[in-house]
C-alpha cells in the first residue's frame, strides 16, 4: 500500500524484497520462541496458561493438519510443516502491507510467481515419490489412442499452474491494498477501520486459497485413481 514513504528507503532494495526479508525474519523469531519453551521435555508436557506463542502455534498447527488431513487423507502429515508455511508466510505478507509505511511482498508478481514455483516444484516431486515412472501416467488420460493429445493438455495445464497461482495471489492483493489505500485518503476514521477489516479479511482468504490450491495438487499427484 502506498503512503507516501517506506521504512526501507534508504536500503537501496525493492521494497517488496526487504519486507520479505522482514517476514521471514518475524516468522524465524516466533519459531524460536516456541522452541525454546519446549526445550525441555517437563515444559512440554505441560499446558501454558493464558494466550501464549506456544499454545497460538499448536493451535495453528492443530488447524494446518486438520485442512491436510481432509484434503489429502493418509499421509497428510508430511505435507503440513509445507501447507502450514505458505499460509502463514502469504498471511503475514499481506497483512504488513496494511500497516502504513510497508509494501506488502505479495503485491509482486516476482514474490507470489516464487511461491507458486516452489508449489509446482513439489507437488511434482510428491507424485514422483507416490508412483515413480507410473507418475507419468497422469498425463496420458485413460484412452491410449489419446494420449499423445492428452499430453500436450497436461503439459500446459500444469505448465500454467504456478503462474496462474501468482496471479491469483499478485491481482487480488494489489487491487485490495490499492482500494484500502485509496478509501483513507479519502475518508476519515469509520470507513477507513471497515475497509481495513475488509482488507484483513481478504489476507486470509487470499492465503487459505493459494494453501488450499496447493494441497489439492499435491492430492493429485499423489493419488491413485488415475
Amino acid at each position: 500500500m502506498e503512503h507516501g514513504f517506506s521504512w526501507f528507503g534508504g536500503l537501496g532494495l525493492p521494497d517488496t524484497i526487504a519486507t520479505s526479508a522482514l517476514v521471514a525474519t518475524i516468522l524465524v523469531a516466533f519459531a524460536a520462541l516456541v522452541h525454546r519453551r519446549l526445550a525441555t521435555t517437563e515444559a512440554a508436557l505441560l499446558p501454558d496458561d493464558g494466550l501464549t506463542a506456544r499454545g497460538v502455534a499448536e493451535v495453528f498447527t492443530e488447524a494446518m493438519s486438520g485442512l491436510a488431513e481432509s484434503v489429502l487423507g493418509h499421509g497428510a502429515e508430511k505435507y503440513v510443516p509445507l501447507l502450514a508455511t505458505f499460509f502463514i508466510f502469504i498471511l503475514l505478507s499481506n497483512l504488513i502491507g496494511l500497516v502504513p509505511g510497508f509494501v506488502p511482498p505479495t503485491s509482486s508478481f516476482s514474490v507470489t510467481f516464487a511461491l507458486g514455483l516452489i508449489s509446482f516444484l513439489v507437488y511434482h516431486v510428491a507424485g514422483v515419490q507416490a508412483h515413480g515412472f507410473g507418475y507419468v501416467k497422469q498425463f496420458l488420460g485413460s484412452v491410449i489412442f489419446l494420449a499423445p493429445l492428452m499430453l500436450v493438455v497436461e503439459l500446459f495445464s500444469h505448465a500454467f499452474r504456478p503462474i496462474s497461482l501468482g496471479i491469483r495471489l499478485f491481482a487480488n492483493m494489489f487491487a485490495d491494498h490499492q482500494v484500502v489505500s485509496i478509501f483513507i485518503e479519502k475518508t476519515r476514521l469509520v470507513v477507513p477501520i471497515a475497509f481495513y477489516a475488509l482488507g484483513a479479511f481478504v489476507c486470509v482468504i487470499q492465503a487459505f486459497v493459494f494453501t488450499m490450491l496447493s494441497a489439492i495438487y499435491i492430492a493429485l499427484a499423489v493419488s491413485h485413481d488415475h
